[in-house]
């Protein structure tokens, strides 16, 4: 690296540097200089702003140049993140091209990843949950994993706080495991056979609530910023109404609107700069991901935002004489312990009514029954932890209908007029659970250094698999799916077991891990590396365990309980 002289290092010294510009690390953007320090966000990607770069959003179907399926080329060009639900020659801008973005699958791993400003917020499922009290706790009650440092009092305020400025649409339901938030948006409703089943799960399993799913949806005019939901359920190929949320709808252009914000795109953070001195960064080494040149840029506080396997990359590559295993990785923990969710089972079943029902608008949503297996008297002893069963209710399509009705008329007005009838065809339920995982050190990332990407760089390799205990709650998800359908009298139910691996929850959590001792884990109760003080992390990298609820509103709360800290403590001078 050449020497700069001292007016050019000026130029390229901030109060912070924000490494991401997805939900996080626009969070940390915001925070940070709506309280008047000058940030510098540096994104990998390209840029994306909001409504101007979405450019299928208003596109009708007929328009879509495949029919919703995908072209030899783009499944060629992205393997994984075709894999994904959300992808499509209508959305693949969003996602990473799979042969420019390689990486190791030591065993079978799919790591979805969207690098532009926004990253993955634009792609979320933006369902919103509360962690419990139980969640933080679990750890230290059945030993596997390292304690929280934290409880839900330490973070109940900030879950407040991103809820007000998110939008989160629900009902409170009064249930420990996912605690009401006071400031809910009004819900979108059950539709009717989601009622039926609601009445009848919670007459038969005392213990059960179904309750509409807690989305990031805006259902009113408080937020006079962005439109409402237009419920038109295009949400990943943008939503130019600004209705769901997303760093590029809300976050990015806040922080822009203080004067105290820079953004700079194609920057790939490859080193956090260290002084042995003062044992503290000092700022960061980029490499331009269009020119191929190496810069530095400097700052008091460094916030890694870049989502949970490239913050943990950016660390093991981080190396020097005091950290050779990676910055702040005194513990030896860094790159383990890493999670994601399980699923890809459940359950479908058609309901034998409602024939006069039928529902306007294309619902986002999705409902839940929250955990309620090792939750009181329900406790099983083959595995540990739980699950939640989302799901949905829908009607047939026309496309099942005609199938139908073609054996009955053949073709012609009477087969045109039944499949246009809604009183032709069931009403289906779906059950679709999610599970948790535990921590296990044995799940692990690590650089592989025999392969590089196109700019020469180490590439990561995944060693992850879902253990004994996820394989035995997996069995009782897909039990319990058909098992309540039988229940509430629904009919010809069909259970699914699809292709899944580690990664394809894209809810990756640990590998960095917060902790209440240096000697198990990287970071402490304000997300702070332990060694390097003025070093955050506040993606999923830095989650103790998993739960089983969708993490993005606990990354969210860190986040900005953690820039609330930090610039407490540089008011201080304690960085």
């Amino acid at each position: 690296m050449p020497q700069i002289n001292g007016k050019a290092k000026q130029s390229m010294t901030y109060d912070a540097i924000v490494v991401g510009a997805g939900i996080t690390g626009g969070w940390a953007a915001k925070e940070l200089s709506e309280k008047g320090l000058k940030v510098l966000c540096l994104e990998r990607g390209r840029n994306v702003e909001h409504v101007k770069d979405y450019p299928t959003a208003m596109q009708a179907p007929w328009q879509d140049k495949y029919g919703g399926r995908d072209s030899e080329e783009t499944r060629r060009e992205y393997p994984i993140q075709s894999k994904n639900y959300a992808f499509s020659e209508e959305t693949k801008q969003f996602f990473v091209k799979d042969t420019e973005s390689p990486y190791t699958q030591v065993k079978p791993f799919y790591w979805i990843r969207g690098y532009q400003t926004g990253g993955k917020s634009l792609l979320w499922g933006r369902q919103c949950y509360r962690w419990s009290e139980r969640d933080f706790e679990e750890n230290e009650r059945d030993g596997h994993g390292t304690d929280w440092p934290i409880r839900y009092k330490d973070i109940e305020p900030w879950y407040s706080y991103v809820e007000k400025y998110v939008g989160i649409s629900g009902k409170a339901a009064g249930l420990p495991q996912v605690p009401d938030s006071p400031h809910f948006l009004p819900p979108m409703e059950l539709n009717c056979v989601e009622q039926v089943a609601k009445e009848k799960i919670e007459s038969i399993y005392p213990d059960r609530v179904m309750i509409p799913g807690r989305l990031a949806h805006l259902t009113d005019d408080t937020h006079k910023e962005r439109g409402r939901c237009q419920y038109r359920n295009m949400c990943v190929r943008g939503c130019p109404f600004g209705g769901y949320f997303s760093s590029v709808s809300s976050l990015i252009p806040d922080a822009q609107k203080t004067g105290n914000f820079t953004l700079r795109n194609h920057s790939i953070v490859t080193k956090v700069l260290f002084d042995d001195k003062t044992q503290r960064a000092t700022g960061v080494e980029v490499l331009d991901a269009e020119t191929g040149e190496t810069m530095e840029f400097f700052a008091r506080i460094v916030f890694l935002c870049g989502s949970t396997l490239n913050t943990t990359w950016m660390l093991l590559h981080s190396t020097s004489s005091r950290f050779p295993n990676g910055l702040g990785n005194d513990s030896g923990v860094l790159g383990h312990y890493l999670m994601d969710h399980h699923f890809q089972v459940g359950a479908t079943g058609e309901y034998d009514g409602l024939k006069d029902k039928y529902y306007y608008g294309r619902s986002p949503n999705i409902f839940l029954i929250p955990r309620y297996r090792n939750i009181g008297k329900d406790v099983r002893e083959n595995y540990l932890r739980g699950f939640g069963m989302y799901g949905w209710g829908a009607h047939q399509g026309w496309g099942e209908v005609a199938a139908i009705k073609e054996a009955e008329f053949g073709f012609g007005a009477e087969w045109k007029d039944a499949i246009t009838d809604p009183r032709n065809g069931n009403w289906t339920l779906t059950f679709y659970p999610f599970g948790e995982c535990l921590p296990y050190e044995d799940n692990r990332v690590f650089l592989d250094l025999t392969k590089k990407d196109k700019w020469g760089l180490p590439v990561l390799a995944m060693d992850m698999q879902f253990h004994k205990n996820e394989r035995e709650m997996t069995k009782d998800m897909l039990n319990d799916s058909a098992e309540m359908l039988n229940a509430i009298g629904f009919k010809n139910i069909r259970t699914f077991q699809d292709e899944t691996a580690p990664g394809f929850g894209i809810h990756e959590m640990g590998t960095a891990r917060m902790g209440r001792d240096p000697k198990t884990s990287i970071l402490n109760a304000n997300n702070q590396l332990w060694a390097v003080k003025n070093v955050f992390v506040t993606d999923g990298a830095c989650m103790a365990s998993s739960a089983f609820q969708n993490p993005s509103l606990t990354y969210m709360a860190l986040t900005a309980r953690a820039c609330d800290f930090a610039v407490k403590a540089l008011k201080r001078g304690d960085l």
